[in-house]
């Protein structure tokens, strides 16, 4: 914003030299042309979980692995939406989507965890309906993070299988089930020597079932394949447990990991 305000200044003056320049009138003109360029650039990537965990993950490793400043948003539905619904590695364990119809039979994979390894990225995991003040929160850090960042959106879509009015009910159930924890990986904390991981969320408080059996997508199992449908839940609940004790251990941590920060933006 300081930036901005600087710019303006600038070609205020610039404008008003412009008159009485002579022979420098073209370069004060050239100058006001490419102003706007001085104000830096805010970057984002925006895809799907499609996109960012399955067909294009070896591109966006590649980008967050460069260390350069853009930032990624992904709209995470938890399966191929535009082209049909078909599970993509971002698809929860019991979850039916095409080329699933026996409900997947693995866990979700971890992308955010995954970028969190590189100790340089801001990552966060966010959900609207959950929390909008850590929501705001995570794009006003990875927008200030001089780096790569991360941010992977809990996104309600009809492939989920219930009335999208209740989408928002369904994001908070998803983190108080303790499926979808919050949390920000910030960089910057580190270079402080403080512990860069923030846990946003509170410890489970509901069972699983409670969200997963709003949702078409994993009832129709219940209906289909019972004996699989239970033997499938208690799979994710165990997921779920397990990675909240990985979570609540990283947030538990004192000090900062060995690769320090570069800075604020």
């Amino acid at each position: 914003f300081a930036q901005r305000e600087r710019v303006a200044q600038l070609k205020k003056r610039v404008e008003e030299l412009m008159p009485k320049a002579d022979g420098r009138s073209l370069l004060y003109r050239d100058l006001l042309a490419v102003a706007d360029a001085l104000v830096r650039k805010s970057v984002w990537i925006v895809g799907g979980d499609g996109w960012a965990y399955d067909i294009g993950y070896g591109g966006l490793d590649h980008v967050l692995a460069s260390g350069r400043d853009v930032n990624v948003l992904v709209l995470d539905t938890e399966v191929y939406s535009n082209t049909g619904g078909q599970c993509s590695k971002a698809t929860p364990r019991a979850a039916v989507a095409k080329f699933a119809a026996g409900g997947k039979p693995t866990a979700k994979k971890d992308l955010a965890l995954m970028a969190v390894n590189y100790g340089n990225v801001y990552v966060a995991r966010v959900a609207m309906g959950a929390s909008d003040m850590q929501t705001v929160k995570a794009f006003l850090e990875a927008e200030k993070w001089n780096g790569p960042s991360l941010i992977i959106a809990y996104s309600h879509c009809i492939a989920h299988g219930y009335d999208m009015r209740y989408g928002l009910e369904q994001q908070k159930l998803a983190v108080q089930t303790g499926y979808w924890p919050l949390f920000r990986y910030n960089p910057a904390l580190a270079a402080e020597g403080k512990n860069p991981f923030q846990l946003d969320s509170k410890p489970p408080a509901l069972p699983l079932e409670k969200y997963i059996y709003n949702e078409t997508r994993y009832t129709m199992l219940v209906h289909s394949k019972p004996e699989d449908a239970r033997r499938l839940l208690a799979e994710a609940q165990a997921d779920v447990m397990n990675r909240w004790r990985v979570y609540e251990q990283m947030a538990a941590m004192q000090g900062a990991p060995a690769e320090t920060a570069q800075g604020g933006k």
